[in-house]
């Protein structure tokens, strides 16, 4: 099939290629926000930042629980942390996601 038929009537303006490796980030990506817990922790931290027993506390999860999903949420550069002595604090370190959230949010909330 030419390019002419495949965009008919589409613009492939804007229209990035995908590599396997984007490919597989958007999909993390959209993994990290399809679960219930984790669209929860981001949700708090969009208010700013908080360590991991007041996720817990706030949220009404076990420390293990929040400290999992943070990890993974964390290795797919969505949130960071620093250390205060024995304490870790995390915050957003994703604007975009944090955005997509947020409108994600909107729109379910929309009536």
């Amino acid at each position: 099939m030419s390019d002419e038929k495949k965009y008919e009537g589409k613009s492939k303006e804007g229209m990035r290629d995908l590599d396997e490796e984007t490919l597989f980030v958007v999909s993390q990506t959209f993994k990290a926000l399809s679960d219930p817990t984790r669209i929860r922790i981001l949700n708090l931290l969009c208010t700013g930042e908080h360590s991991v027993n007041d996720i817990a506390e706030t949220l009404n999860l076990g420390q293990s629980t929040v400290s999992h999903q943070l990890r993974f949420l964390k290795n797919l550069r969505l949130v960071k942390y620093r250390r205060a002595g024995t304490t870790l604090f995390y915050s957003e370190d994703d604007d975009h996601i944090m955005n997509l959230l947020k409108q994600a949010i909107e729109h379910a909330t929309h009536h």
